[in-house]
C-alpha cells in the first residue's frame, strides 16, 4: 500500500510543474516537447525494469513500453521535423526529467519482488498522470490539428498501458 502511494504520489508530482499548476497554456513547442520526455521517461524506466526483472508479465510489460513509447515518440519527431517547429524545453519538461531520474534511482536501489511491485505501482501512477496531462491540458491546448491527433492517438495507447499496468499490478498481489 505504501508503495502504491508513493507511487502515485511521485507519478502526480512529475506532472505538478509551476507551468501546468499556474494554469499557463503551454504553446505547441511546450507540449511536443512535455509528450515527448514523459514518453522517453517511460523507455528508461522499462529498460531499466528489463535489467532488474525475472518476472516474465513485467518483462513483457516492460517490452511493449519500449515498442509503443519510441514509436509514438519517432511520430511525433517526424512530425515536428515535417512542421519545422522544434520542441521548446520549458518548467515542466525539466521537472518530468528531474523527477523521473530521483524515481529510477530509488527504483534502482530495489531488487526481485519488491523492484516489481515498485515499478509496477509507479507504471500504473505514471499513466494515470499522463493520460490526465493529456487529457486536460496538453490536447485542448494544442493548437496545431496533426499535433492534436498525434495526442489523441498517444493517449488511446497510453490509456491501454494504464491498463496493462494494473493488470500486471494486480496479478503480483
Amino acid at each position: 500500500m505504501f508503495v502504491r502511494l508513493s507511487a502515485a504520489i511521485a507519478a502526480v508530482s512529475l506532472l505538478g510543474s509551476a507551468a501546468l499548476a499556474q494554469g499557463a497554456k503551454p504553446t505547441d513547442p511546450q507540449i511536443a516537447h512535455i509528450a515527448y520526455t514523459a514518453g522517453v521517461i517511460d523507455i528508461a524506466a522499462a529498460k531499466q525494469a528489463l535489467t532488474k526483472t525475472g518476472n516474465k508479465d513485467i518483462k513483457a510489460f516492460a517490452e511493449d513500453m519500449v515498442r509503443d513509447h519510441e514509436a509514438v515518440n519517432k511520430q511525433a519527431l517526424d512530425l515536428v521535423k515535417k512542421l519545422k517547429v522544434t520542441p521548446e524545453d520549458n518548467d515542466t519538461s525539466r521537472t518530468l526529467s528531474k523527477n523521473a531520474a530521483d524515481k529510477l534511482a530509488e527504483l534502482g536501489k530495489l531488487k526481485g519482488a519488491e523492484f516489481d511491485k515498485a515499478y509496477v505501482a509507479n507504471e500504473v501512477a505514471y499513466h494515470k498522470a499522463v493520460d490526465s496531462a493529456l487529457e486536460t491540458t496538453l490536447i485542448p491546448n494544442a493548437s496545431n490539428a496533426e499535433l492534436k491527433s498525434l495526442l489523441q492517438t498517444g493517449l488511446k495507447i497510453f490509456q491501454g498501458h494504464e491498463q496493462h499496468a494494473e493488470h500486471v499490478a494486480a496479478s503480483l498481489k
